[in-house]
């Protein structure tokens, strides 16, 4: 592993990370410390007054472009809501659900069982519309609150089900390629890590939120909700039923096009960001379907309403997390040239590569070691761009030894996913999450932290106690 020089830019990267964390666990908004540090690198780095204002620009729109996706997905579910909610559509979906998530328990449970099933199959990319969609609502009106519907959503699917990734192997596959070792190997070992990691951090989060939640369920019960108007809260288009006549028609409309969606994903082995972009554009087509059948003419005027109130809600939600991201993205060895300019290192990336070569090639030293690198890894938001990094340490590491290289790769694997996989980075895939339950993304993060960061505790110790 090459020797890794550390500047001025390192170091000032490094002790905004540092202030970042330390403000987060202050409960303090992050965007000023991001933007003071990313103004600081850019200074530095260019040696101008003028370049350092404008990196804090060129980060942002980097970081935009990457998450553009997102919060189109969000905007789109939201404006598809939006729609069912004018027909009554959202009433017809939700009914047959409440007798079964008939408590907050039982809603939590069932949140988290089908993401982690449709996680497994197609990633967690389609998962979030497709349960903010249709169980969200459910499980809010049998009195689970917003937040513990994404922390179930983000536990289960961004945490639990791709930590492991056990079915499409896209993650371990990766992992095991860099480690130099039989990609069953690494599969079997991250999938028992993550089962374990998964158990202790949701049942850890609903434990400490115990209180909250009886509090929302007893204000639920008082309250004529079907929890559609909650997911999604925005201003724009009166919630009045000018199309209950046609509620059963949307409804099974959008039953219709899910399962149909389903059933391509498994027919044309659709995953991913391609998995995403079929859903949306089927939400699309129902806004349409919906909004020309309820208004006539005049839906041609409530589509535009019912998409501007749901981009306009993800731009207000998500919005403040993309300087929060620009300067993450200077750490990775992708993103900082389009925003540095062209031959600037990842500076993240170089921090872990310095942590590697120090690390001991001990039991709990060199787990917790590899636990740690991966963490920081997926501080860029990715969680899979850290994993040829933790593979590599852990051929090293092991010495040879194929079941101990496996066991330290897995380890590092859970903390790149675990975390910027994600479900304690809030420039992650978590924004989605956020977005769909419309609660802060920062917010989910402090809910998740303590669980999550237990979680893969506990599971680095089993490894270290049971695999090496």
């Amino acid at each position: 592993m090459s020797e890794v020089h550390f500047n001025a830019v390192h170091w000032i990267y490094i002790i905004g990370v540092l202030t970042v964390i330390a403000t987060m666990i202050l409960r303090k908004n992050v965007i000023i410390p991001c933007i003071l540090f990313t103004f600081a690198i850019g200074l530095v780095y260019t040696g101008s007054f003028i370049g350092g204002v404008g990196t804090i620009f060129n980060a942002s729109i980097v970081a935009a472009k990457d998450l553009f996706s997102i919060f189109m997905i969000i905007g789109v579910m939201v404006a598809l809501l939006a729609a069912m909610e004018v027909t009554g559509a959202d009433q017809v979906l939700v009914k047959p659900l409440k007798g079964f998530m008939n408590s907050p328990l039982t809603g939590y449970l069932v949140i988290i069982l089908g993401t982690a099933f449709i996680s497994l199959l197609f990633w967690p990319t389609p998962a979030v519309p497709l349960i903010g969609a249709l169980l969200i609502p459910a499980a809010i009106r049998a009195g689970l609150p917003p937040i513990m519907c994404a922390v179930a959503i983000a536990l289960a699917g961004q945490g639990m089900a791709l930590g492991g990734d056990v079915i499409i192997q896209g993650a371990p596959g990766l992992t095991a390629k860099s480690a130099g070792v039989p990609v069953e190997m690494v599969t079997i070992r991250a999938g028992m890590l993550t089962a374990i990691t998964g158990v202790v951090a949701i049942t850890m989060a609903w434990i400490m939120s115990r209180k909250e939640i009886k509090t929302f369920a007893e204000k639920t019960k008082n309250e004529k909700s079907t929890g559609f108007d909650i997911v999604g809260q925005a201003g724009g288009v009166e919630k009045v039923l000018e199309g209950a006549r046609y509620g059963k028609f949307a409804a099974g409309l959008m039953i219709a096009v899910v399962v149909g969606v389903v059933v391509s994903l498994f027919a044309f082995d659709i995953k991913g960001g391609d998995a995403s972009a079929l859903l949306g554009g089927s939400a699309f087509l129902v806004i349409i379907i919906t909004s020309l059948l309820v208004f006539k003419s005049k839906g041609l005027d409530s589509v535009a309403d019912f998409l501007g109130e749901g981009l306009g809600f993800a731009f207000k939600i998500m919005g403040p997390i993309i300087p929060i991201a620009g300067f993450f993205f200077i750490g990775s060895p992708e993103s900082a040239p389009l925003i540095l300019g062209k031959g600037a290192p990842g500076y993240l990336f170089d921090v872990g590569n310095a942590m590697a070569s120090v690390i001991s090639p001990t039991g709990f030293v060199a787990s917790f070691g590899l636990l740690i690198l991966g963490m920081i890894t997926g501080l860029d938001g990715s969680g899979f761009s850290g994993l040829p990094l933790v593979g590599t340490l852990a051929a090293a590491l092991g010495s040879g030894n194929q079941n101990i290289t496996a066991t330290l790769a897995s380890i590092g694997q859970i903390g790149a996913i675990w975390s910027g996989g994600g479900t304690i980075v809030a420039w992650s895939s978590l924004v989605a999450v956020a977005g769909i339950a419309g609660v802060p993304v920062l917010d989910l993060v402090r809910k998740n932290f303590i669980p999550v960061i237990t979680g893969m505790v506990v599971s680095t110790i089993v490894a270290v106690i049971f695999m090496l």
